[in-house]
């Protein structure tokens, strides 16, 4: 009698407890099963790039009718999508016979390239120089030097002058045994990162249900390889656009059909924009339905909007393609879904976007809502 009391008390708790674990696991059904896709990193750093989240932003969508995507690409290891692209050129390099163990890759960057190359340089065990025009912020160059790069700022001179910090990095790899220069603005490793993840990803995000994707263009490899991608999966049925900051001459060679104007201007954001069409952009720049032209102004505002509306904290690159989402959104009209790029977060630029003195230096303040000018925090 004892002996069945027990077995019957043992096999009532195991059903409870099974039902109590069911109950607490069934609000995050959805996270256990990305999960269980996702497994482990077992390849280390590497293989624990790309894989990020796709956000609803609830308020731009209520606004424009559409459903609007950001793809959430500051959740890389290194903070910014360029983790793909730094993954992709040295898996290429390793491919071709470029870069043996405990050799070096150099590159000229000052900014996410350089860091996502840090990463992964660490993680594979390759030594990692970089190029950067002494104009650069002492705190990109420490934390470069944080993440074992070894740091070589240069003066700032325009790109056709040989002194130009990416030619001194092509000439310095050229100068050393085992050793690659990962020129990402020209080396179409960037883009086939895009064509093969981040394209991907989108597509079986949204279950091929987008109508639009919209993102700005520096080297040129997000867009290019998301373009290709997608109008290859879609069979041309997606529309694909190029966001564009002051300073870049790409909206205009695009809305002119094909002529490049002398670059003038600056901008804000950092890592987009272009005077040419590099090669990672060339093969695909005929492909986009059109460009849309951002300024400074929509740029700030959307950075302060994101922050408060959708909680995300955003640097100006990726705010710029929000507004860009949106005003694809808005040409498109009600009922469609736009894709664009949260290419990484505010970390590194809170310093200047959150500062009342930058700001008014910029002659941006004006275009931040009173409402939202108390995230204005830094003098």
């Amino acid at each position: 009698m004892l002996r069945t009391s027990v077995r019957h008390f043992s096999s009532t708790s195991r059903r409870l407890a099974a039902e109590s674990i069911a109950s607490m696991e069934a609000p995050f059904a959805h996270g256990i099963r990305v999960s269980a896709v996702q497994g482990i990193a077992s390849d280390g750093l590497v293989s624990a790039i790309g894989k990020t989240p796709l956000i609803k932003l609830k308020q731009l969508s209520a606004d424009t009718g559409c459903t609007i995507l950001g793809k959430a690409e500051f959740q890389n290891p290194g903070g910014s999508v360029k983790d793909r692209a730094a993954l992709f050129c040295v898996l290429d390099a390793e491919a071709r016979g470029q870069l043996k163990p405990g050799g070096t890759v150099v590159e000229g960057t000052a900014g996410n390239t350089g860091i996502g190359l840090a990463h992964v340089c660490r993680s594979k065990g390759y030594k990692l120089v970089i190029y950067m025009p002494n104009t650069q912020s002492q705190g990109k160059i420490d934390l470069l030097r944080l993440l074992g790069a070894d740091v070589r700022p240069v003066p700032a001179v325009p790109f056709d002058d040989p002194q130009n910090y990416n030619h001194q990095a092509k000439r310095h790899a050229e100068g050393l045994e085992n050793a690659v220069w990962t020129n990402q603005f020209d080396n179409i490793a960037n883009r086939q990162a895009h064509i093969e993840t981040t394209g991907p990803e989108i597509w079986a995000q949204t279950e091929g249900k987008l109508d639009a994707f919209t993102c700005a263009t520096g080297t040129g490899g997000t867009l290019a390889g998301m373009t290709r991608y997608l109008k290859t999966k879609s069979d041309g049925r997606v529309k694909c656009y190029l966001a564009d900051p002051p300073g870049s001459v790409l909206h205009s060679y695009i809305q002119s059909g094909g002529k490049l104007q002398d670059r003038s201007g600056g901008s804000i954001t950092e890592g987009i924009g272009q005077g040419r069409v590099t090669d990672n952009l060339r093969p695909d720049i005929d492909l986009l339905d059109g460009s849309v032209h951002i300024p400074d102004e929509k740029s700030i505002e959307m950075v302060y909007r994101c922050l408060d509306e959708e909680g995300l904290y955003l640097g100006a690159s990726s705010s710029l393609n929000v507004v860009a989402a949106k005003e694809v959104a808005e040409k498109l009209g009600k009922g469609h879904t736009v894709v664009t790029i949260l290419c990484d977060g505010a970390y590194r630029y809170a310093d200047r976007l959150f500062s009342r003195k930058w700001l008014e230096q910029k002659n941006l303040l004006g275009a931040i809502p009173e409402r939202l000018q108390k995230y204005i925090v830094l003098p």
